[in-house]
């Protein structure tokens, strides 16, 4: 019978601690959000998200040049930028038609972090990780405010992963 360090047994326990594995997590993400407003739990991001259902395909649709996003499919990412010259209040992010994330406020200048277990259907499922293997990519992000869909330009994050 083989014997595993005590050393070895402590730092696999911390990396799955760390990871969520071991015990029950609720947190979409490992590490904090830069934003206060979006770190909540994973409970708390799909009970909000199934709220926002369905899909607003009435409201008025509007090219969004003063905003963009892009989608860092290696860290499961995406970041919305707002560069109007205004922040914008209770913003609900759509990606896909298909997954929303509410943002309370999306200050003007300053990066969002919107990672993919943040994002859910209507069904509560959150988007793909790993979507750049296949599964699903970014094809359309929205930005649904003062009653209209904006839609933005998204482009891949090139980090060199």
């Amino acid at each position: 019978m083989k014997t595993i360090s005590l050393g070895r047994s402590v730092a696999a326990f911390g990396v799955l601690t760390l990871l969520g594995v071991w015990g029950c997590t609720d947190r979409p993400t490992i590490f904090d959000n830069p934003d206060p407003n979006l770190r909540l739990s994973s409970s708390e991001l799909r009970g909000d998200a199934l709220a926002r259902f369905p899909y607003k395909e009435e409201a008025p649709k509007v090219r969004e040049i003063q905003a963009r996003a892009q989608v860092a499919y290696p860290i499961n990412r995406m970041e919305v930028v707002n560069f109007s010259p205004s922040d914008w209040e209770d913003v609900e992010v759509w990606v896909n038609h298909k997954f929303v994330c509410h943002v309370p406020k999306m200050q003007r200048g300053q990066l969002k972090e919107i990672h993919f277990p943040m994002l859910f259907d209507e069904k509560g499922n959150s988007f793909p990780m790993n979507s750049n293997k296949g599964q699903m990519l970014v094809k359309s992000v929205e930005i649904l405010r003062d009653g209209k869909m904006y839609q933005l330009t998204v482009e891949a994050a090139d980090y060199g992963i």
